[in-house]
Parts: structure tokens; sequence; C-alpha cells
């Protein structure tokens, strides 16, 4: 049982509405695939009458898991390293620096936008956990989010595959990690103190405080260019002023991102009216 051409477009039309996701023209096989299995896992009798579940009042609950069937949480720790060297480098000597002006308080917020199992904040947990010497007495806030409340178990759980802790070097890796079931490796509790998990919508405005750095990487691709510029907004209004946005290469939204300054190709900043 396959997709009709009708209800390939129906459904994602529907995925797009709900999650800013455009599913390609060519993935009628891949999405029939992945329905199927939400099919058989709640017995419906066909794709018309689980469209009707999914965007009827009652369908609700189905929504997440729905999403999560067609959402693609692939992750690994220190994903393009540069990022994660600015990091550590300059981004961690602009922020002290700013400290010993006074005008910044002992305080750093960054966001992993779009976290899947949570590879990403917990490399940033890394590098802030290397620097504690540096950023002794400081409040240290790391936020995952993703639109899968599936990836965010795993993420809080802290356990991940020997494929996703591959490029860390064996010495980093024994600091860092414990053994875990099988050829596994669990975060410490040291590094998952510093990072907290929710479930957020990027198509939606952020309700925390601002952010100092927000990072968005490999997860714009799968977006229409539509629902882009709406995710874009939303992050540059999460960002605190002269914040930073750590961006990926293939996210395809660099004519989307004023009015952010950009400092390298991976790096935007947003201005701060009060620099001279």
């Amino acid at each position: 049982m396959q997709l009709s051409r009708l209800q390939f477009d129906r459904f994602r039309e529907f995925i797009d509405a709900k999650s800013g996701i455009r599913v390609p023209d060519n993935r009628l096989s891949l999405l029939s695939n992945r329905i199927r299995r939400r099919l058989k896992a709640g017995a419906f009798a066909d794709f018309d009458s689980y469209y009707r579940y999914l965007t009827s009042p009652k369908g609700r609950g189905e929504l997440e898991h729905f999403l999560d069937s067609i959402t693609t949480n692939e992750t690994s720790f220190f994903r393009t390293g540069l990022h994660f060297d600015w990091l550590k480098g300059e981004f961690f000597n602009h922020i002290l620096a700013e400290e010993r002006r006074g005008v910044r308080p002992r305080s750093l917020r960054i966001w992993s936008a779009g976290c899947a199992t949570g590879a990403e904040p917990y490399t940033i947990a890394i590098c802030l956990n290397e620097s504690r010497h540096r950023l002794r007495d400081w409040s240290l806030t790391v936020l995952g989010t993703d639109i899968s409340e599936k990836a965010l178990r795993e993420a809080r759980e802290g356990v991940f595959r020997p494929r996703a802790v591959e490029a860390i070097e064996p010495r980093r890796l024994r600091r860092c990690f414990t053994p875990a079931d099988g050829d596994r490796f669990r975060v410490r509790p040291v590094l998952q103190q510093l990072v907290s998990f929710q479930q957020h919508n990027l198509m939606r405005p952020m309700r925390e405080p601002p952010f100092d750095c927000v990072f968005i990487r490999n997860v714009l691709i799968y977006f229409g260019r539509d629902s882009k510029r709406t995710v874009i907004k939303n992050l540059i209004r999460a960002m605190a002023p002269g914040g930073f946005l750590v961006v990926g290469p293939s996210e395809g939204i660099y004519d989307m991102l004023a009015p952010l300054e950009r400092q390298r190709p991976f790096l935007y900043r947003k201005p701060n009216e009060h620099e001279p």
C-alpha cells in the first residue's frame, strides 16, 4: 500500500503547516512507509482514515507520534569541529572580556535549536566544562530543544552509540563518558547537569529569556523557504543584543539573516545598540 499523489500532497502540506518541514517530491515511497507504521500502530484501515483522525480534535495526541515518525534525528558529537573551536576560543574570550569591562554579568545562555537526541548541546556542555576554570562562578545555561519528544527522551537519558562519539579522541571520551549497556556511552553527570531539554516547535516564538548564542545546524535543510523565514525571525527575536548565531553549511538561509552581521560563513551577530 502506497500513498497516491493526492494523498502524498495532502500529508506533506499538513507536515509543512505543523512543523515547517518540507517533504521533497521524490519522497513518496519513504513517506508512505513511515505513515504505514502509524496505521499499523493505531489499527487504521487506510491512509485517508488516518488523515481524518490526525486532522481532527481527537488526533492531537497522535500528532507528536506522527511528527516523530517523519523527522530525522541523526546526530553526533563535535560535528563541524570548527564551530566548537570558535566557541571555546574567540567566543569565551569575548564574553570574559565583556564581563571584565562590566558590560555583562557572569551569566551565559546558549540554545541548541533542533538538537535531536542531544549530541550538540552535550558538546557545548563539554566545551563549557573544559573551560570551567575560566568560567568559575558563572551562571551557565545550555538549552536543547526539538519538536520530537521521543528524541528528547533519548537526549535526557544521555546514552549514545559508538557512531555518535567517533569524532571524540579517546582521552576526552574517557573524561566525558562512562560505559553503558553493550558498546554504548553515557554522558557523565557533570555534563548532564549543565543541559536542560524541552520540546519546542521552531515555527513558534521561543518563550525564554534571550540567548547569548544560538546554534541552528543541519536543521533548516528540511524546511521550505517560507518556513525558514518564520524560523529565522523567531531565532533573531530570541537572541540577546550582541548575541551570535551559528549556522550549518547547508541551511539555505544566508539571504534571510538581516539584520544580523556576518562575521564568518557560519557565524552571524545581532547588532548591539549600545556599542559605538
